[in-house]
Parts: C-alpha cells; sequence; structure tokens
C-alpha cells in the first residue's frame, strides 16, 4: 500500500513539475513575444517620426517673392526648388491630376496647363501602403494624390541638354516611394554633374495594381490592372515635355529601376504607348516574371470586396480614402503584380521580347547572388528562415508537375553547403537570376544592344551575403545608408559602379576606365561581375541555368500566393507528422501493454517464469 502511494505521490510530483515547466514556458514567450512586439512598435514610431518631419507641402508663391535662379517654367507652372552646394533639388511635382473622385482607379490625367509659382521643396505623399520597417518611404505622409516626381540637376553645364536618369523605386508594387532616403539624388548628381536624375512615384497595391473586370461596372475600368505602369508613362510624358528647363536632353533618358522599379523598366518596353519616351533601360534584380495573369489578379479583387462588403463598382468608388487605407493593412501582403492583360500587356512578355518587341533599346539587366536572402529580416530573423525558406522551396516545387521536379533535385545536388542555402539559391535562380538571363537573351537575340551583371558584395549583416537591395546605397551613393548594406558602403566600389550606370546613360555602353564590358550574346553570354573583385565571366552557373530554364514556364513570381502555399504545405506537414506520432505512440503503447502482461504470465505458451 504505501508503495503504491509512494509511486502515486511521484506520478504527482512529475506532473506537477511538468505542468510548471509548461508554464513557466508559456509565459516566457509571452514576454518575450510582448517585448518584441513592444520593441517594434517603438522602432516603427521612431521611424515615422523621422519621415513625418521631412513633409511638408509645396505652396504657391508670390510672383514677386522667389529666387529666380532656382526657378523652372514648366507647362504646369514654375517650380522653384533648393539649392545645396552646386546641386539644386526639385521636388514633389506633380505630373498628373491627382487620381481621386472620378478619377480613382482611371488612367492618369496630365497635370493641366498653370501658370502659378509653387514651391518644389518636398516630397509628394507616398502611395496607400502598410508600414514595413524596409520600406521607409511607408512611414511618411500616405494617400491617393501620390503621382509627383522629383528632379536633381547641377549648377555645371546648366542647360546644355544632359542626358536624363529616371528611377522607379521598388517595393514589391505594394510598397515603397521616392521619399526614401536611399533613393535621394544629390550625391549622385554631386557626382555626376553631367547627368539630370529624375526620380517617380506611382500608384502601388490596392490603387494602382488591380483588375476590375469581374465586378459589377468594372467594364469602365478595363485598364486598372496596371495603371501604376499608366503611371509611369505619363510621368515618362511630362519629362519630355518640360525636362529641357532643368538642363536635360529629353531625347536622351535612361530609365531605371530595382525590384518593381526593375521589373516596371523591363515591361515599359513592350507597351506602344511608351515607344519613343526613353533610350534606355537599367534593370536591378527585375525582369517581365514579376507579373500576374488575370486569375492571379482577380484574387486580390474578390479579397477586396470581401473585407470590404461591396458588390459593385459603385459602392467602391464611394469608399472614403481611410476606409481603403484601413482595408489596405490586411491586403497589402497579397497586392498584384501588372497584369498580362493582353490589353496594355503582353500575355506573353518573353515572346514579345523575343518577337522584337523592344527593338531599338539598349538594356543593362542584372540580379544580385543572394537575393532571397533579404527575407531573413522580413520573416523575423535566421532561425525563422530556415523554417520559412524550407517550406517556400517545398511548396513551390509541389506546383511542379511530377516529371519536371528532377530539375530542383539535380539543382540540388549541384549545391554545396547547408540545405537551407542550398534551397535559397533554387529561389535565387527561379525568381530573379534566370528570368533576367532569358529576357536578355531574347533582346540579344533581336539585336537589342544587351548587357548583364551580377552583384556578389555582401552585406556585412549576418547571413544576409549579396541580398536583394544591397546595390542600392552603392548606385545612389548614399554610402551612409546602411540599411541593407549593414556598414558603410566600399566608396571605390560605389565611384566605379556609378560611374558604369552613368556612361551606359550616356553612350549604351557601361565600360569604364579599367573595366571593359562585352556585349550579352548567346555564344559566349558575358557577364560583369560587381564585388570586391570586378570581372567579366563567361555563361556563368550554365548547369543551373539549363535546369531552372525550363521552369520558366510556371511563371512562378513570387506572389503571395506562394507564402499562402507553403504555410498550407506546413499545415500538411504538422498533420502529417502528427499523424505519425499518433501511430508511434500506439505501436509504444501497444508493446507497453505486451510487455507488461508477459511480465506477469498473463499470456500463456509464450513467456514461462
Amino acid at each position: 500500500m504505501k508503495k503504491e502511494k509512494r509511486k502515486g505521490s511521484r506520478r504527482r510530483r512529475i506532473i506537477w513539475v511538468l505542468f510548471s515547466v509548461a508554464f513557466l514556458i508559456t509565459a516566457v514567450s509571452i514576454i518575450v513575444l510582448t517585448a518584441s512586439v513592444k520593441k517594434i512598435e517603438e522602432e516603427f514610431a521612431g521611424l515615422r517620426e523621422e519621415m513625418i518631419s521631412t513633409y511638408g507641402e509645396n505652396r504657391v508663391i508670390s510672383r514677386n517673392s522667389f529666387d529666380r535662379t532656382l526657378a523652372v517654367t514648366c507647362e504646369n507652372g514654375t517650380f522653384v526648388g533648393k539649392k545645396q552646394d552646386r546641386v539644386r533639388a526639385y521636388k514633389g511635382i506633380p505630373y498628373a491630376k491627382p487620381p481621386v473622385g472620378d478619377l480613382r482607379w482611371k488612367r492618369p490625367v496630365p497635370a493641366p496647363a498653370d501658370d502659378k509659382v509653387y514651391e518644389a521643396f518636398w516630397f509628394g505623399k507616398s502611395g496607400i501602403q502598410t508600414e514595413a520597417e524596409t520600406e521607409r518611404a511607408s512611414f511618411y505622409p500616405q494617400g491617393e494624390d501620390c503621382l509627383t516626381l522629383n528632379i536633381w540637376t547641377s549648377d555645371s553645364t546648366a542647360g546644355s541638354g544632359k542626358p536624363v536618369m529616371v528611377f522607379f523605386p521598388g517595393g514589391g508594387y505594394g510598397w515603397g516611394g521616392t521619399a526614401d532616403p536611399i533613393y535621394d539624388g544629390h550625391n549622385f548628381v554631386s557626382n555626376h554633374d553631367d547627368v539630370v536624375l529624375v526620380t517617380v512615384n506611382y500608384r502601388i497595391g490596392i490603387m494602382g495594381f488591380i483588375d476590375f473586370s469581374e465586378v459589377d461596372g468594372g467594364e469602365e475600368f478595363r485598364e486598372s490592372g496596371n495603371l501604376g505602369l499608366l503611371d509611369q508613362i505619363c510621368a515618362l510624358k511630362w519629362i519630355r515635355k518640360n525636362i529641357k528647363g532643368f538642363g536635360g536632353d529629353p531625347d536622351q533618358v535612361t530609365i531605371f529601376g530595382e525590384s518593381a522599379g526593375g521589373s516596371s523598366v523591363s515591361l515599359l518596353p513592350l507597351i506602344s504607348e511608351a515607344k519613343g519616351l526613353f533610350r534606355r533601360v537599367i534593370a536591378q534584380s527585375g525582369s517581365v516574371a514579376f507579373t500576374f495573369s488575370r486569375d492571379e489578379c482577380r484574387d486580390f479583387t474578390k479579397k477586396l470586396l470581401e473585407k470590404t462588403g461591396a458588390r459593385s463598382m459603385k459602392d467602391l468608388m464611394a469608399l472614403s480614402e481611410e476606409a481603403l487605407m484601413k482595408v489596405n493593412k490586411s491586403l497589402n501582403d497579397y497586392n498584384n503584380f501588372p497584369e498580362r492583360d493582353g490589353v496594355i500587356l503582353p500575355e506573353d512578355p518573353y515572346e514579345a521580347y523575343l518577337s522584337g518587341a523592344a527593338s531599338g533599346v539598349d538594356m543593362m539587366i542584372g540580379s544580385n547572388a543572394d537575393e532571397t536572402r533579404y527575407w531573413i529580416g522580413e520573416v523575423g530573423g535566421y532561425w525563422i528562415y530556415t523554417l520559412a525558406g524550407s517550406l517556400l522551396y517545398k511548396s513551390t516545387v509541389a506546383r511542379f508537375a511530377q516529371e519536371d521536379r528532377h530539375y530542383a533535385d539535380d539543382f540540388i545536388r549541384l549545391q554545396s553547403g547547408k540545405k537551407i542555402w542550398k534551397r535559397t539559391q533554387f529561389m535565387n535562380e527561379l525568381l530573379f537570376r534566370i528570368p533576367a538571363v532569358v529576357q536578355a537573351a531574347a533582346h540579344a537575340e533581336t539585336g537589342g544592344n544587351t548587357y548583364m551583371y551580377y552583384w556578389t558584395k555582401a552585406s556585412a549583416i549576418p547571413h544576409y551575403g549579396a541580398c536583394h537591395a544591397v546595390e542600392l546605397s552603392y548606385v545612389f551613393g548614399n554610402l551612409d545608408d546602411t540599411i541593407f548594406t549593414g556598414e558603410r558602403a566600399d566608396p571605390i566600389l560605389a565611384q566605379t559602379v556609378q560611374d558604369m550606370w552613368v556612361a551606359f546613360a550616356k553612350t549604351g555602353n557601361p565600360s569604364v576606365t579599367g573595366h571593359t564590358w562585352k556585349l550579352y550574346e548567346m555564344a559566349e553570354r558575358n557577364t560583369m561581375f560587381l564585388g570586391d573583385e570586378i570581372r567579366e565571366v563567361s555563361d556563368p552557373m550554365p548547369e543551373e541555368r539549363k535546369l531552372i530554364e525550363p521552369l520558366l514556364s510556371y511563371r512562378i513570381n513570387g506572389y503571395a500566393g506562394l507564402y499562402d502555399d507553403a504555410v498550407k504545405y506546413m499545415k500538411r506537414e504538422i498533420l502529417y507528422g502528427l499523424r505519425i506520432f499518433l501511430i508511434l505512440q500506439a505501436v509504444i503503447f501497444a508493446v507497453y501493454l505486451i510487455i507488461r502482461h508477459l511480465k506477469k504470465g498473463k499470456i500463456t505458451g509464450v513467456y514461462d517464469p
């Protein structure tokens, strides 16, 4: 009896210890989570305060109270900028009517003629988006009225017809804006006073890329799937008409961008309305791969209707700006990419390049060696990324037909190192490098002047490598902006890269003293590696290229649905693991019962004490 009591007491102590440990773990987890949330909120508050401090509204100026040496007369007004050292900056110039009221979700209308004088001191509002730590423009005041551009030009050789470089910011077509400090053009133009730099805001996310074709009344909004691209074209038309006043040559325009911006400048050559508005393209970490089919676009529309309770375009048009900003918080992760609608964009952009749709345009395009490591920070750190990255890889491969999955297996066998980095490299190639390679090859095959680069200079942030966006501080010469680099950018590499970008804008050839670029042609596929060592490589990683190329037909584009698929895959894995666990528990319990009965001699003929 005492023995049984001792056993019962021991069991209770064990249960109590287990309960206490579980309670302690839960309590600690809640405390850590609460502290993390509080820290994020404090960081966001700091970023918000920092960005709002740079905001102002450009006002009308009395005709007798401005510095005429800083004034430029355009079709839609005279704009007065500010001067720092030798660089003049003009910020927040509207290039279109505010897309509000009846103009919501409609193609942009050029800014009307105006003879007033305006300040051009402050950036215009960012497009509607949710706040994100890596997109500092998201902490800047937002609104529907966001169609503005900014110009930096130097007093040196003013009015001489300098090449114009027009930058479209990235952000997955759902975030970003020109107010982000990393895009400030002062250092770039200070270093290269023989060019004019322009940065352009365009509609993004819920306001810029959404298909209303199946919504009641949607026939009046046929172009809504590509409004952001139409905004960019409207800005280029404004630049063509007005850039001379800022010292630029309207016939010598180069468009460039990173991520969604790199995708934008890859798509614009395929749009007939954009013909003649630029001569050259620099696509950084973006290609025609970042597009959606009509079906993919409509999923976002369904989510919008569900969240708002709207049943028609009339209902959607009646929503306030505040209501749209609020609903966007839960939808931003699902924002669309440009729509392959067959109206503005071709249904097969690769085929369009092969047919010569971009003929006459010089192109420089490239990607970074470790693009998708950027998302280590986005998902919450390295350890979470090891799980999320593996799930993303598995769910992506699950989308391939059974007979094509060997391409992924063969690719992984070619890689070395940890499993997570092998899988990361697969996603790098599938989403970034190989789409850029195929786009470059198609352009080169049809006679397009084409150059390719591969960025290898790593971030100082642990595990990030040469991640997505790491080159931005170098390209703009904002060396102290360490959000992606982790430390001050290498000034020598930055100067070289800027010289290459400017050389391309001037001549169509990025070669500079000490570094000669060869054209990207099918025979050699010459690619310039940009990093601690700058060197040209012929057809880098050909085996990987051959394994990924057949998979581009699946149109994997990095959209939010991939992450949903990853979550679904994780649930399936958990359920599968749970089933295995329960089966093992049942087996263990059965074995336990058998042993117990054997010891007590209950199973005769098997055990005889």
